[in-house]
């Protein structure tokens, strides 16, 4: 680093040292998780690659600004390239989506849930959600949540006998319980949500409608899922999963709530934002608005189909019997295994998932049947339905004999070896 006086002449020579000079156990764990990304099929649903430019601005000198407040509004100075980077994020997100108003401050999904119970309820009065179990969030009311905890929560579920979002059951409670708040959406659910038909519900008792996209923000934004824009009064997302952006959130919204909202995140739960995910989140929102974008939103999808088809195909039962969007949810009680150990073989296979439970499961959530799936972050690397198809392969011989530790590591080997062919975003390997 070279320091100049106005005159342009160096004063001082000065090399900052790196992270592995500074650090070098923190420098080698970051490597590590690197080659791990690099050479593994990542299929949890929430987890993605994001680009070498949105990593840039994420860990960019933002990182050093405190700015409590919104643009123009600051209880701080120094805030010229702050402001404009706030309000760049807010303004191409609210286009990306088709939205009245963005609000990019949260500092991801759950504290953005949290700022749409301050804006719209009190504590003790009623909200709905999707009960936990059958595929919906901690922050749609579940029991153990501050959601569940401050208000008066009431859980529709899916149906038994096809594991569908029960909208008549959802009805009839909204009719019972009179909820100030109704979030529609889920964390654990295969199908496209008709978020029309919560607008009939929450219209029909006067309740506030919350669709919370996290999961599929980019598929929306890309057109391969339908949008609650215009139909929800308020969305809620994080910036990430599908969206490929950086770890943070965002709330989208009609006008009129434009101000209880804000309001809501700050100062009613947050200090100053995080400028450099802020500013990330712009990168992540202009490279959603290009037209290759709406191209990986649709491969998502498609992978999702083959993937679900490949698995099926070799006798594995999938919730709701397969997928409209990204999320694949396997019941493994066919199989006789249990998704906790299935899913640690498969990690030592190269191919990463997370154990879950499955609707009406008789197991217990931190030793389920189930096994969550997605495919987003292996069509950010570029693998199609052929590597779906071979993925599924591997996944049923490890699951098959999941005690079989040279079978696992040949696995892992062959897996790496087809993921040299598709670099992963944002890893310079």
């Amino acid at each position: 680093m070279e320091y100049r006086h106005a005159m342009t002449q160096p004063i001082i020579q000065w090399r900052e040292p790196s992270l592995a000079e500074t650090d070098p156990e923190i420098a080698e764990l970051v490597a590590k998780e690197a080659r791990y990304e690099h050479d593994t099929v990542r299929l949890i649903p929430s987890e993605n690659y994001a680009s070498r430019a949105v990593l840039e601005a994420a860990g960019s000198v933002f990182t050093n600004k405190y700015s409590e407040g919104y643009p123009r509004k600051r209880y701080y100075e120094g805030q010229q390239q702050v402001d404009q980077v706030e309000e760049i994020a807010a303004a191409r997100m609210a286009k990306l989506f088709g939205a009245e108003h963005a609000n990019v401050q949260p500092y991801s999904g759950s504290p953005a849930n949290l700022a749409v119970y301050l804006a719209f309820a009190k504590p003790g009065e009623t909200i709905m959600g999707l009960a936990l179990p059958s595929g919906g969030h901690l922050t749609h009311g579940w029991n153990v949540s501050i959601t569940g905890m401050f208000f008066k929560s009431v859980a529709y579920n899916v149906r038994k006998d096809n594991h569908l979002i029960d909208y008549d059951q959802a009805r009839e409670l909204a009719k019972e319980h009179r909820p100030k708040l109704i979030f529609c959406g889920a964390t654990a659910y295969s199908r496209i949500i008709d978020f029309q038909a919560f607008r009939s519900i929450a219209d029909e008792v006067g309740a506030i409608l919350a669709a919370d996209i996290a999961h599929i923000a980019g598929l929306v934004a890309g057109g391969a899922h339908p949008s609650p824009v215009g139909i929800a009064d308020v969305i809620t997302t994080t910036t990430h999963k599908t969206l490929r952006g950086p770890r943070g959130g965002m709330i989208l919204c009609k006008k009129e709530h434009a101000k209880a909202i804000d309001k809501a995140v700050f100062p009613g739960l947050q200090g100053g934002p995080h400028n450099h995910t802020t500013a990330a989140i712009a990168v992540a929102a202009h490279e959603a608005a290009q037209p290759a974008f709406k191209t990986y939103a649709h491969k998502i999808v498609e992978n999702a189909k083959a993937l679900a088809a490949g698995l099926s195909e070799l006798g594995y039962s999938l919730v709701t019997g397969g997928t409209d969007n990204h999320l694949i949810l396997i019941d493994l009680t066919n199989k006789n295994i249990p998704g906790k150990i299935a899913a640690k073989a498969l990690d030592r296979a190269g191919i990463v998932a997370n154990y879950n439970t499955v609707p009406f499961d008789p197991r217990k959530p931190f030793d389920p049947s189930g096994l969550r799936l997605g495919t987003p972050s292996v069509t950010s690397r570029g693998m199609g339905t052929a590597e779906m198809k071979r993925i599924a392969g591997w996944m049923d011989q490890v699951i098959q004999k999941h005690d079989d530790e040279a079978l696992i590591t040949r696995t892992a080997r062959e897996v790496a070896d087809m993921c040299k062919d598709f670099p992963a975003p944002g890893i310079p390997i």
